[in-house]
């Protein structure tokens, strides 16, 4: 297990390598010059240069490139351009909002969505199965700021229940925190327990329908024992998957969510930076999701190994 884990850790290796560069090159060459956007609209072409000199701009790509990579190997994320503050200090800031929502989400997406895709693949050909993939389609279908803002209408503004926006650190409370968490986990993570019940009950089809799951109940084994220790087990690696493709979904979808909801998150720094053209912020907030991201998969292999030992090989 311990050399599975190390060949795993060696190959993000390449891979961040390449992000580093796909996200330098692509923001680099994209339209729109950030020293024209800092420098202001009433600012002359001499304006101009001297911003982009302070900045490095005019230095030639590739040193450009080298300057930055060197910086980001010891640590250094870059400053932003206009708040002046370190892009790791930015990013910290806005940590807790971000784990915290993707970490409510998760759990509520699993807890949700596997059990109704054992209970629709068991059910299979009936009403129970047609109602929950036909939620599920309709979940997966919807936009989630249109869920979002559905959300916020019904259980905020109508019924009063929880409040409409904004965050509260957990150190305040847990319960005004989730409270604050309520909605926004909701709105993303049912587009995510959708695409996981839709696949957990294909793979319990699959696996339903093998030898030693007739074998199992011609033993006179109870149904339960035969639907979670034997099928649900076996089903196990397609499903955690799908988890480990959603995280994807998520990390998307907090840009959205927090925006919404405005949660001081993540996503909504993403979006001032972008606005902004904020390199510095723009590049290591996309490094850091790409690093979180590429750790995750590397524990879902972890899980893949314990699921199935014959990954290990």
């Amino acid at each position: 297990m311990g050399g599975f884990i190390l060949r795993r850790l060696l190959a993000t290796i390449p891979v961040m390598l390449v992000v580093a560069i796909v996200v330098f090159l692509l923001l680099h060459l994209s339209p729109g010059d950030p020293a024209a956007i800092i420098a202001g609209d009433n600012a002359n072409d001499a304006d101009i240069e001297r911003v982009r000199a302070t900045l490095g701009l005019d230095k030639p790509l590739v040193t450009q490139f080298l300057l930055w990579l060197g910086a980001l190997l010891q640590g250094d994320f870059g400053t932003s351009v206009f708040n002046k503050l370190p892009v790791w200090g930015l990013v910290t800031q806005r940590l807790e909002p971000t784990i915290s929502l993707t970490v409510v989400t998760m759990i509520f997406a699993v807890t949700v969505s596997i059990p109704l895709g054992v209970i629709a693949a068991w059910k299979a050909g009936t009403w129970i199965d047609y109602l929950i993939m036909g939620i599920a389609v309709l979940a997966f279908s919807a936009p989630v700021f249109l869920i979002g803002y559905g959300l916020v209408y019904q259980f905020a503004r109508i019924w009063r229940i929880f409040p409409v926006q904004g965050y509260t650190p957990i150190a305040q409370g847990i319960g005004a925190w989730w409270d604050h968490l309520v909605l926004p986990a909701i709105a993303l993570g049912l587009v995510f327990a959708a695409l996981l019940a839709r696949m957990t009950r294909s793979t319990m089809l699959d696996v339903l329908n093998e030898d030693y799951i007739r074998t199992a109940r011609a033993k006179g084994l109870a149904p339960h024992t035969v639907l979670l220790r034997h099928a649900l087990r076996n089903a196990a690696v397609p499903i955690v998957t799908t988890i480990g493709l959603g995280i994807a979904l998520l990390i998307g979808g907090v840009v959205v969510t927090e925006s919404v909801f405005a949660i001081p998150g993540i996503g909504r720094l993403t979006i001032e930076a972008v606005t902004q053209r904020d390199y510095p912020v723009i590049q290591g907030v996309i490094l850091i999701a790409s690093l979180a991201y590429v750790l995750i998969n590397l524990l879902i292999d972890v899980a893949y190994a314990l699921l199935d030992p014959r990954i290990r090989y």
